[in-house]
This record gives C-alpha cells, sequence and structure tokens, in this order.
C-alpha cells in the first residue's frame, strides 16, 4: 500500500449496502471524497440502506459525501453522476463498477427481462460509466478503474451452470480488461476483483439456502480492505489484472483472514466457495 486515499474521490456505482458501501467506508476512514450512484431514493421492504443513509455512513467515517440518485442504465444519469462528482469534489481519481445484477436461473428460465436487466447494469453500466468518466480520469494523478467481476474461466461448469449471469459477469471483466489495454498509456489502471468465498449480503441471503450461505461467508470488509490494497497502488504498477481477494491481502501481508468471517470462529474450510473460480 504506497499512499493514502485523503483528499482523492471515488465515483461508485451502488453503493447503498453491501460490498460498495463497505469499500466507501474503507475510503472514507482515509478522508476520501466518495460519489454514489444508485438508484435506492427511498428505503426497499426486502433491502437495507439507501443511497442517502450510505452517504451519512461516509461521513460518520470520515469522508465526504455525494449521493447521486440515478440509474446506471440510463446514459443521462451517467453523465450528471460525472459531472456532478466534477463539479463537486474537483475531479475523480478512481471509478468503481460495484453495480450489479444476479439471476442464476438456467436459460430457459431466464427471462428475457431478467437477461436484460443484468446485461444492461453488468456489462452496458460498467463500460458507459468508465467511459463516462475517462476524461476526469486523464487528470488524476493516480487514476482507477476497478470491477467487481470474476476472472474469465472457460470451464464448461461455470459458461453452463447460469449463462446469462455468465455472460453479464464475464462482460463485465472483458470490458475493464478492454478499457487496461486501451487506455494504459494514458496512466489509467483498470483491474478486476473476485473473493474465493461468498461474501454476506443480501444477494447471498437472497439465494435459495440464504441463512446456511450467510453463516459460512466473509464479511464484505475483505472485500473492502483489497480494493483498498489495489486503488492505493501506483496504477502503472497494477493494471490489466482479474484479482482475487485473498491474494491480494496475502501479498499485502496479510495471513489471517480469521476476522473477516460473518460468523466469530467458522474456519476457513467451513466457508462456501464463490462460483467462477
Amino acid at each position: 500500500m504506497t499512499t493514502s486515499l485523503a483528499g482523492r474521490t471515488i465515483l461508485m456505482s451502488g453503493g447503498s449496502r453491501g460490498i460498495g458501501l463497505a469499500i466507501a467506508v474503507r475510503a472514507a476512514a482515509d478522508g476520501a471524497n466518495v460519489a454514489i450512484l444508485a438508484k435506492t431514493d427511498a428505503p426497499h421492504p426486502k433491502l437495507e440502506g439507501t443511497v442517502h443513509t450510505a452517504a451519512d455512513r461516509i461521513r460518520e467515517a470520515g469522508g465526504q459525501a455525494l449521493g447521486i440518485v440515478g440509474d446506471v442504465r440510463v446514459d443521462e444519469d451517467i453523465e450528471h453522476a460525472v459531472a456532478a462528482t466534477v463539479a463537486e469534489f474537483g475531479g475523480i481519481d478512481i471509478v468503481v463498477n460495484n453495480a450489479s445484477a444476479i439471476d442464476l436461473s438456467r436459460t430457459r428460465e431466464l427471462s428475457p427481462k431478467r437477461y436484460d436487466l443484468m446485461a444492461d447494469i453488468n456489462v452496458r453500466g460498467t463500460f458507459m460509466l468508465s467511459r463516462a468518466a475517462i476524461p476526469a480520469l486523464k487528470r488524476s494523478p493516480n487514476p482507477h478503474i476497478l470491477s467487481l467481476s470474476p476472472p474469465v474461466n472457460l470451464d464448461p461448469k461455470w459458461l453452463g451452470a447460469h449463462t446469462g449471469y455468465t455472460l453479464a459477469k464475464y462482460g463485465m471483466t472483458i470490458a475493464t480488461l478492454g478499457l487496461a489495454a486501451e487506455f494504459g498509456a494514458d496512466g489509467i489502471a483498470a483491474n478486476t476483483l473476485w473473493p474465493r468465498t461468498t461474501i454476506a449480503t443480501a444477494a447471498i441471503q437472497n439465494l435459495p439456502g440464504g441463512d446456511r450461505l450467510m453463516a459460512a461467508s466473509r464479511t464484505p470488509e475483505i472485500y473492502a480492505d483489497a480494493a483498498y490494497a489495489i486503488v492505493t497502488r501506483p496504477s502503472a504498477e497494477c493494471t490489466g489484472r482479474s484479482l482475487i481477494v485473498e491474494d491480494v491481502l496475502e501479498e499485502a501481508g496479510v495471513t489471517d483472514f480469521g476476522r473477516y468471517a460473518a460468523v466469530p470462529g467458522t474456519p476457513d474450510e467451513a466457508l462456501y466457495p464463490d462460483i467462477f473460480l
């Protein structure tokens, strides 16, 4: 970890709760500025947190916050988010593509509407938000794009398990690696990050067997600490990579992951492995 995030500005898609919020709060502890583009203007009956409560958490942690109500699927909302972030904080140093939709249905059971939702949020949203922020990132002394998506694994068990979702998540990764190649000469790093185990979030809770999965998961803070380790590196030294949360932390000197267990005392071997790895 080569630098602090004090005074640096993050623009994140989503972030009202879960992993995105944990990343935002970790950055705020350094005194970062965090702008969140999210749809959750009002509380959801089944999901905790709004863009406004997230902004409060960021301020409580020591950062500056800008909550932007909008949809990463809407081009005008993306352009507004970028412009508002630059106007409020003077620039953008980091883009975190956190917003993502999940549906593990098999191909014949996956509705066209759900397929389009995943494609629009995961792939198009990642590409368009990153694209809109490129001019601001070029002005940053250490610009990063970080997408929460897995390494591309062509093992048939993943290609065939839930093809619609696999397409959407791999699309995020390919877009990010493409941006790394295209804008590397401009000094912009672009990487992806994915965990070895499930993370205790609402997305996991709402899956079949959610209670069991939650108990066998790690907390979002492990993702946040790994993301922090990536975006505080010099951008020229780390780009175009599909990174794994635990590998990043081990490289940063973390050897004991026990404190990240959602249920204290759960041994590593009892945790549930995440998909795609």
